[in-house]
């Protein structure tokens, strides 16, 4: 589909632009964002469906103090393209993405994600692609939508994936007016016009909003849901009291599905909590960082 991002064009002032690469790996040709220190421990950070590295564009400024910050843009997302394979569902995403962390020779110690990325996170240690010590959910879309929502999005995404005129007319919608302002804000979360104006960009690139619709498409966390159980790394999950794209209760319900979840509650921040507030949610992930290379350090000596 035409309407791409191109970064040469869409990225000229894009947040963090030096540190941007672009890496063959996964089937796709990722964009990827490196922040700190080539000595500290490295930390992935994913962002959630629709989005893109920008989303931490304040965020991993501050975490590159401690940590070597590693971002990539998911596939069919900002300026990650599309990738070959067609059916980019949460296996094949965490597949693609631990085939770009093998192409740059890094192995997270720390992993965190936004939303649909945490649910990434989880499926690739679950499956053995990440070995991190931590994993920090950020008002993570972990547990299927309740009731006959499980059934209706997915096929309703599945629909306007197969339409051809929908990314564009949705791409439309985002060049129109308020239409990404009021988007951002039924998330219960407030942004600068600067945070909109950024995806007003993403959500102006027909291809953009085909990669995403393409993924709510394929999305099943069933699977991931019957999986929890096992799960063996520590999980700090983030809630925003105000989130109204996932409710708050599902975080608390994964906690309480795995070994070693806890939660940690941000009063007054919606689902974009991580753009609103970066130095609050920056402090409740270095904590959580920081229990784990104490208690590393112990077992080591």
């Amino acid at each position: 589909m035409s309407g791409r991002l191109d970064f040469s064009r869409d990225g000229r002032d894009w947040p963090h632009r030096s540190a941007s690469r672009f890496v063959e790996a996964g089937g796709t040709r990722f964009h990827v964002q490196i922040l700190g220190h080539e000595d500290a421990p490295p930390l992935l950070l994913l962002h959630g469906t629709g989005a893109s590295t920008h989303s931490f564009r304040d965020l991993a400024p501050i975490l590159a103090g401690d940590f070597r910050v590693i971002m990539p843009d998911l596939p069919g997302h900002g300026f990650t393209a599309a990738p070959r394979w067609r059916r980019p569902s949460i296996t094949g995403m965490g597949t693609a993405l631990a085939a770009m962390l093998k192409a740059l020779g890094a192995e997270p110690v720390h992993a965190a994600g936004h939303s649909a990325g945490a649910a990434i996170l989880l499926r690739m240690a679950l499956d053995g692609q990440v070995a991190p010590r931590r994993i920090v959910s950020l008002n993570g879309a972990l547990l299927p939508f309740p009731g006959v929502a499980a059934h209706l999005f997915p096929r309703l995404a599945k629909l306007l994936f197969l339409n051809p005129v929908a990314p564009r007319f949705f791409s439309w919608r985002a060049r129109n007016g308020r239409a990404v302002a009021q988007l951002m804000e039924s998330t219960g979360s407030r942004l600068s016009p600067e945070g909109v104006a950024y995806y007003e960009r993403l959500l102006s690139s027909p291809a953009h909003v085909e990669g995403a619709l393409s993924m709510m498409a394929n999305w099943d966390l069933e699977g991931l849901r019957r999986d929890l159980p096992r799960l063996l790394v520590p999980l700090t999950l983030v809630v925003g009291t105000r989130d109204r794209a996932i409710p708050p209760e599902v975080s608390a319900r994964v906690a309480g599905m795995v070994r070693n979840g806890r939660v940690e509650t941000l009063a007054g921040l919606g689902h974009l909590a991580h753009e609103e507030a970066p130095e609050r949610v920056a402090r409740v992930m270095t904590t959580a960082f920081a229990d784990d290379l104490e208690t590393h350090d112990l077992a080591a000596g």
